[in-house]
């Protein structure tokens, strides 16, 4: 099985992977939070303070690494002739999915890229996560061998592809109007130009590669199909490296995280669950989003007004722990994401 991954490297996948993960721990050396060089839907929630959709002022800025990741994959998709407006497949079924892998993230404290990165940076309870991220991913994986499906995206006017890039590039104009709203002693964040471009080559990579942290175990799942998983193995190996290097590594708990176990599991299994029914990780939807598909781009404005709803309640975990509403909501994600996927299984 090993020979056979081997046999099928591919190589932009490997170099997307590898220097992500470079970035991410480079990231954190040069001023983003510990060992978060990178979180999709942390940076999102971040994103959405900044634009008053909560008033957590130490998660208050306009992250350039999102902004990245989105323009990124539209430069290069305009360049490659594959900017096209696509859309209509259960848009508000993936905006509520969006909501929930947002709220799992932040039970957990991380995305899946955050989640590796945790790992490669010694954090073992982050593994608890990658249990769960597996587990979801394989319930997820069965809806789909059972004819699971949110509908076929069709073409639509062109517009509705620049919807996002357009949103994006008014949040980087204001990025440069108001750089920051964090307080003294918040999270503090890396220079705006280097997250900006390192942004945009991930974004760029991403979208030519097809990474997604969690597709490559759906893959393993349904047709063990190993290549897309290469990408995670190159970030965790060159994460790994770089952060020995930059003595960031470090064995057991870290910071921004928490110790409760079976939360963290549960937490990612609704993530990993929820990846897999709009088709690709939270990274993997604003990539989606800046080539033009307007079903990602729900995804990725409901992963925006998921997050801020977490933090208003609230309902996201602390490096105390859990709360109780966080637990309570947790289950009820699983729940409501279980019955989507019953009903939207489609019979021949």
């Amino acid at each position: 099985m090993l020979k056979k991954c081997i046999k099928k490297v591919n190589p932009i996948l490997v170099l997307t992977g590898g220097l992500f993960g470079l970035f991410f721990s480079l990231l954190v050396k040069l001023g983003n939070p510990p060992n978060m060089g990178v979180c999709v839907v942390c940076f999102i929630r971040d994103i959405g303070g900044a634009i008053g959709f909560h008033k957590i002022a130490a998660a208050s800025y306009i992250r350039p690494e999102i902004i990245g990741f989105i323009l990124g994959s539209t430069i290069i998709a305009l360049a490659v002739k594959e900017f096209i407006a696509t859309g209509g497949s259960s848009p508000i079924i993936r905006f509520v999915i969006g909501m929930f892998i947002a709220l799992g993230a932040l039970v957990f404290l991380g995305c899946p890229i955050r989640m590796f990165g945790r790992i490669a940076g010694g954090d073992w309870i982050a593994l608890l996560g990658l249990v769960g991220i597996i587990a979801g991913t394989y319930v997820g994986s069965v809806f789909m061998k059972n004819g699971y499906s949110l509908g076929k995206a069709q073409p639509l006017n062109q517009a509705n592809a620049w919807v996002m890039p357009v949103i994006v590039f008014a949040l980087f104009i204001g990025l440069l109007i108001k750089p920051t709203v964090m307080p003294p002693g918040a999270h503090t964040h890396a220079p705006i130009l280097v997250s900006l471009v390192l942004g945009l080559i991930i974004g760029l990579l991403g979208q030519r590669s097809r990474f997604c942290s969690i597709g490559g175990i759906r893959d393993i799942i349904l047709m063990k199909n190993f290549e897309l998983v290469q990408g995670i193995i190159a970030f965790l190996i060159v994460c790994f490296v770089v952060n020995v290097i930059l003595n960031q590594f470090h064995s057991g708990a870290h910071p921004i995280g928490h110790t409760d176990l079976l939360w963290s599991a549960l937490a990612m299994f609704l993530v990993g669950m929820g990846s897999v029914m709009i088709g690709g990780c939270p990274f993997r939807q604003t990539i989606l989003a800046g080539q033009g598909n307007t079903d990602a781009g729900f995804a990725v404005i409901g992963i925006l007004v998921g997050a801020s709803f977490v933090h208003n309640c609230p309902i996201a975990a602390s490096p105390v722990g859990v709360p109780v509403i966080g637990k309570i909501s947790v289950i009820i994600g699983i729940v409501v994401l279980l019955l989507i996927g019953l009903l939207n299984i489609k019979k021949e």
